[in-house]
């Protein structure tokens, strides 16, 4: 058996885990590192959260812990056999070896076990169905080791049963197919034909649980090719994409925003015709509203809003900002640059400061302007001559403007 000795896998043994392992150990119960923590300490990756899986029964570890005078923190997974325990301000999520015993496509009901093996065969990918010792001892029932050395995406055992038993695993596959995957298209056929098949389930879906892993994929590898497959295997429609989405802009796109970390909004509008492409996608996921907004801004600007040719390329950016009254605009400037390509502008739009408007009405009220509807009009026409000197003009300039009017 292979045993891991990683500098990552020994930094995980803080005092906390130390304590939670010896309570295991005097009880006899066995405790291992489960899943997704599992791939990353292979990798070579720190895991950013750990979850453990046990052969003591929920009832079994609140025992334990209670007796031990560890502090419970109640949350809702103990139906599904989770206990979170937090020692050395640590929280740890120790869960139960479970069988599914039945599924609908979306939750599940479990029985405990102690088998292994069982627990394994109920996870979806084979890279996510690993467990390791705390003496860093690696149980592989499926080869999981060997596909992530191979850079491998399989669902463990039959494809189509995995998905059956939770749709959204379709999207999964997607989302660490573009995290492990090195080239695009290497996918077995079998699976692909199994989710063409139940492509039909995602409609299922909560649409909250369907972007998060939508949004990972679009911040992930080989997005472009992970999206065409979408609209091959007939998903797109059943996850909030436009029927007929724009593919060639798509392309074009991600081609364009590779390095520049787009918003996963950012990247998906290219492949939105028009606003209502925005309002529907809205509709069945329920994205943020500033993400709506964001959609809204990209599908209004990409075309028109675009740089001045000759030095002052910036400059239709930078008016734009400075006309505009919406909160946090910048921001979605920045995301119309990547998604634009234009890498440098970026650069430079980043690192300008929004000048602020040297004049003021007090400023036109000491030169003897009195009516408010005088200073609007004086404040505005030296607005505009201060935008055409691109915001250079200082105070004494846009005042001496004034006298000659």
């Amino acid at each position: 058996a292979m045993r891991l000795q990683a500098p990552q896998f020994q930094a995980l043994f803080t005092p906390g885990l130390r304590s939670v392992a010896e309570l295991f150990e005097k009880k006899s119960y066995e405790l291992r590192i489960a899943g997704g923590a599992v791939r990353d300490l292979l990798s070579g990756v720190t895991p950013q959260d750990i979850d453990f899986a046990t052969t003591a029964t929920p009832a079994e570890m609140k025992e334990m812990f209670t007796a031990a005078g560890v502090r419970l923190i109640n949350n809702k997974g103990e139906k599904h056999g989770t206990i979170t325990a937090r020692l050395h301000e640590e929280n740890f999520e120790i869960t139960t070896l479970r069988i599914d015993v039945v599924t609908d496509g979306r939750h599940a009901e479990v029985e405990f076990t102690t088998d292994w093996h069982k627990d394994a065969e109920r996870r979806d990918l084979t890279v996510n169905s690993m467990f390791l010792g705390l003496d860093g001892t690696l149980y592989d029932f499926f080869n999981g080791y060997e596909d992530l050395q191979n850079k491998k995406i399989r669902f463990v055992g039959k494809a189509a049963e995995r998905i059956q038993e939770d749709y959204l695993r379709i999207l999964r596959y997607f989302r660490f197919y573009g995290r492990i995957a090195e080239k695009p298209g290497d996918h077995e056929p079998i699976t692909l034909q199994a989710i063409r098949e139940n492509a039909k389930g995602l409609a299922g879906i909560s649409g909250e649980r369907i972007w998060v892993e939508l949004k990972k994929i679009l911040t992930g590898n080989h997005v472009n090719h992970l999206v065409q497959l979408m609209y091959e295997l007939d998903i797109a429609q059943y996850i909030g994409l436009p029927l007929d989405g724009n593919l060639e802009e798509f392309a074009r796109v991600t081609k364009n925003i590779q390095n520049l970390s787009p918003k996963p909004m950012t990247v998906l509008t290219s492949l939105f015709k028009g606003k209502d492409d925005v309002t529907n996608l809205d509709l069945r996921l329920k994205i943020s509203k500033e993400e709506k907004n964001l959609g809204l801004f990209l599908v209004k600007h990409r075309q028109e809003l675009t740089k001045a040719s000759g030095p002052e390329a910036l400059r239709p950016y930078q008016d734009f900002l400075m006309d505009s009254r919406e909160a946090n605009t910048n921001s979605k400037i920045f995301e119309l640059l990547k998604y634009q390509g234009e890498e440098q502008l970026l650069r430079e739009m980043q690192a300008w400061t929004v000048p602020s408007f040297p004049v003021s009405g007090h400023d036109l009220r000491k030169m003897g302007v009195s009516s408010g509807k005088d200073i609007g009009t004086a404040l505005q026409q030296l607005r505009d001559e201060w935008k055409k000197s691109g915001y250079h003009m200082d105070k004494e300039e846009l005042l001496s403007c004034l006298k000659k009017v």
